[in-house]
């Protein structure tokens, strides 16, 4: 195995969502991630355990009956030679299967125990059931995406991958470096509550220094200002415009055949609403192919919403290869890029059916 984590062996209890991110984030970079599966797997998901499981890429899978005396003992024995441990369930769950940390870390002292949750493993609302929305909801976060008249639902890439599977992947690895150096594991309790709070930390700036006011879509990055948002075109096709430095901005306005002296000074709030009306009326003037062969080469921060076959096709991402095909099924390649241990080529989930013993014999230090 290459890759920046090549050597790193982690055991992941097979949940939803932001739990095996982090596992494919850590597998995407060489990292021998095994995925334990209960015997019988339900879920309503269609594609679990298809090729198209994006989320289980990289990984070979094992089952074993955890509620059974034996199914415990080889989970243990394989968490016994791991430098890791990933799991996505309630808090509770699985001290009541009898392999929560204390058993877990007396196993193996340098075991770095990484726990993803919604609302945290403590708290009034720890055993609440929720998902992404309800996360997000309430720190704050969603309060302030979208239009004004209402919040907006932005996927769930806030509060499961961003604040949930990638501040755990990044937990483990901080783990794992301070494993490395004390020869002590921990628990890392990543809850997406947290993650979705410390991705909002530069808007608490803002909010402190007086750059954030009223509702949404009145401020510099929500769509309020006329120089950071979306416009249509004359086709119904959109573009994206982000013109925020005054060089940026000039070169936009000017393509838009707009004086800039219009426009100043550009953080008069009152005017943002004429301003962007102004924009939307040039925008609609042209089609999106229009406007992207007159600013082909100028610097004015604007580019073409595309949707998802339209990205796939893009000069920019096929020349980095920022998506690839595995078994037929497209999806983005792992990031970032690292000169001196690039990641391996992604592959697809392998059998969850493996020989656990197999995996131990292989895995015994």
């Amino acid at each position: 195995m290459t890759g920046a984590l090549a050597g790193l062996r982690v055991v992941e209890f097979v949940g939803l969502g932001p739990a095996p991110f982090a596992a494919m984030m850590l597998a995407d970079h060489g990292a021998e991630v095994l995925r334990i599966h209960p015997p019988v797997r339900r879920s309503d998901i269609a594609t679990m355990d298809s090729p198209a499981d994006v989320l289980a890429r990289g990984r070979e899978g094992v089952a074993l009956d955890l509620k059974s005396e034996a199914g415990r003992a080889m989970a243990l024995d394989l968490v016994a030679e791991a430098d890791g441990l990933i799991e996505g369930f309630r808090p509770g769950v699985m001290e009541r299967l009898g392999l929560g940390p204390e058993i877990c870390l007396s196993r193996n002292p340098r075991l770095v125990y990484g726990r993803m949750t919604g609302w945290g493993q403590d708290g009034p609302l720890a055993q609440r059931a929720g998902h992404d929305i309800n996360y997000i909801g309430l720190t704050g976060v969603l309060s302030a995406i979208g239009p004004a008249d209402r919040p907006a639902v932005p996927l769930n890439l806030v509060g499961d991958f961003g604040g949930g599977g990638m501040l755990l992947a990044f937990g483990m690895l901080a783990g794992l470096i301070a494993a490395g150096r004390t020869g002590a594991g921990q628990v890392v309790d990543a809850a997406m509550t947290d993650g979705a709070a410390l991705l909002s930390a530069m808007i608490h700036g803002f909010r402190a220094g007086g750059a954030w006011k009223g509702g949404r879509a009145a401020n510099l990055l929500d769509g309020g200002a006329f120089h950071y948002g979306v416009y249509a075109c004359a086709d119904g096709a959109f573009v994206a415009v982000g013109a925020l430095e005054p060089q940026f901005l000039r070169a936009l306005l000017t393509g838009l055949d707009l004086d800039p002296a219009d426009f100043h000074p550009v953080d008069d709030r009152a005017r943002w609403p004429e301003w962007r009306d102004r924009l939307a009326a040039a925008f609609r003037s042209r089609t999106r192919a229009e406007w992207l062969a007159r600013f082909e080469g100028v610097d004015a921060c604007l580019s073409p919403v595309l949707d998802w076959d339209a990205a796939l096709a893009d000069p920019h991402n096929a020349a980095r290869a920022t998506f690839v095909e595995v078994a037929g099924v497209t999806q983005p390649a792992p990031a970032p890029r690292f000169s001196a241990t690039p990641a391996p080529p992604p592959t697809p989930p392998r059998d969850a059916r493996g020989d656990a013993g197999a995996v131990l014999a292989r895995w015994r230090r």
